[in-house]
């Protein structure tokens, strides 16, 4: 065999063998029209489609992306994100980089916008349904699909309505793509807000440049051909930036598409298109005569979170604080916390030993310590001098973090967490959570994600007089006649 041939097998191999027996024999799915449907729903959809209930809880997605890009914009990435965005700023230039009173061209707003909302890594996760779909690692799907829409609407003066129109529009799709693809996505590797949010990012612009069905498709193809995002990146600045490349993707895709960019018009179905190359396969039911049937901000709900960590510490979070408050206990005193999960907490979690801010959002271990010592887990908390103090680090490793049977058995898609907390005193203190504050079970009002706003903006250092107008005018978003205020209200 010629070496070049036993390559290709070779890796033919590795491929196939990498797969479920299950996804390796099942037959790609073939659903013509997909793209189409996709891209008619997109341009059919009117504002008077979409039911009040979405609508509000819209609004507090929309809100709390605008208070996490005041907060990211103070991150470590925050200046590294101006200094590259600024290269590309020009006379003319109307879309502004929020926390700033930078003005630039509107891919590079998005951008910038886009991985300050994730920066902290505090923004809302789409919730799955089927067991095999790990919950809240779907997608964050405000944070590709806000910045766009904004910064497309400071530019070309649309009103409130066609912005909430088409923030709507675009996570719907984000979300139920996030659906279809095959599990095997997430679990080899990719990062579902880069890749998945992509395609949310350009069904939103598509709607407010008001493509018609063929060009929204190309929109889409050429969303695809950029969507990426690796999951190795988590605890990195590049988790954010994937989330802020996504925004961008969106505005290239839609205004390529509005000047005759060419593209594949069925990328979603094609036997070499996005299901099958990223996912290895999809599940049709979950997309095809869905979109909107319900909308995923009805059922099965978006979660905001409470804390500025991955979401699947939250429950566990929440449990720990309770206890600890409840409880009243010293942490000078516990002499081990046994946090059981599941398997995917356990794989997306990977930092047992952090080091800095971006590793603390992903372990376990810190979480626990961190509410065990101060009570609380804002955003002062998940700072590299709190993580690195000597009691926090040595209060960490106290805590054994594992895959619990109780909680696998539970399903992926509930992050059924189990705490035990083994006191010096011979005592065992335990609970059980399997949601958050801020799942649909136990959903923030407006004011308390108003709370949240103020609390991004305020450590932000953003004044007061301006944080107030921007909840009040979000509160009553579809009725403004543009963007103007908001935009005076969140830039210098």
């Amino acid at each position: 065999m010629k070496r070049r041939e036993f390559v290709a097998s070779s890796l033919s191999i590795a491929a196939s063998s990498a797969l479920p027996p299950q996804e390796g024999t099942r037959q790609f799915p073939n659903v013509p029209g997909l793209t189409k449907y996709v891209s008619e729903f997109i341009v059919n959809t009117k504002y008077q489609d979409i039911p009040e209930e979405v609508l509000a809880l819209g609004r507090k997605s929309i809100l709390d992306g605008f208070g996490l890009a005041l907060a990211g914009s103070v991150s470590p990435m925050g200046p590294l994100i101006r200094q590259y965005v600024e290269k590309f700023a020009a006379p003319g230039s109307k879309a502004g980089v929020i926390g700033t009173g930078m003005k630039v061209p509107t891919r590079f707003a998005a951008l910038a916008n886009g991985t300050f909302i994730h920066a902290d890594d505090y923004d809302d996760t789409q919730l799955s349904v089927a067991p095999d779909r790990v919950y809240g690692l779907l997608t964050h799907p405000t944070v590709p699909v806000l910045p766009p829409v904004f910064a497309l609407a400071e530019v070309n003066h649309y009103t409130g309505e066609e912005l909430t129109l088409a923030y709507h529009v675009g996570v719907e799709v984000e979300c139920k793509i996030a659906e279809a693809i095959s599990p095997r996505h997430y679990g080899d590797g990719f990062h579902s807000t880069g890749t998945l949010g992509s395609f949310g990012s350009a069904a939103a612009c598509a709607k407010l440049l008001k493509l018609d069905a063929g060009r929204t498709a190309i929109a889409l193809a050429i969303a695809g051909a950029q969507a990426a995002g690796l999951r190795s990146n988590f605890g990195s600045m590049t988790k954010p930036f994937t989330a802020g490349h996504a925004a961008e993707n969106g505005v290239v895709a839609a205004d390529l598409a509005s000047i005759g960019w060419t593209a594949s018009p069925e990328i979603l179905e094609a036997k070499e298109g996005w299901f099958s190359a990223a996912g290895g396969g999809f599940d049709p039911q979950a997309i095809m005569n869905r979109l909107g049937k319900p909308w995923t901000f009805a059922n099965p709900g978006v979660s905001i979170k409470p804390f500025p960590s991955g979401s699947l510490t939250h429950p566990a979070m929440g449990e720990m604080l309770r206890l600890a408050r409840d409880q009243n206990l010293p942490a000078a005193n516990v002499e081990k916390v046994d946090m059981g999960g599941n398997s995917a907490m356990m794989a997306a979690l990977i930092h047992h030993r952090p080091e800095n801010s971006l590793q603390a959002k992903f372990s376990m271990e810190f979480c626990m310590a961190i509410l065990l010592l101060d009570r609380k887990a804002g955003l002062t908390e998940f700072t590299d001098p709190v993580v690195r103090r000597p009691d926090v680090q040595q209060l960490l490793r106290r805590v054994n973090f594992y895959v619990d049977p109780e909680a696998e058995k539970a399903g992926l898609n509930k992050m059924t967490s189990i705490i035990k907390i083994h006191m010096k005193d011979g005592r065992t203190i335990s609970g059980r959570a399997d949601f958050a504050k801020g799942h649909p079970a136990n959903p923030m009002s407006y004011e308390e994600e108003a709370d949240k706003f103020r609390g991004c903006a305020e450590f932000a250092k953003w004044p007061s007089a301006k944080t107030e107008p921007v909840i009040q005018i979000v509160g009553t978003l579809d009725k403004a006649p543009d963007v103007s205020r908001i935009s005076a209200a969140l830039t210098s």
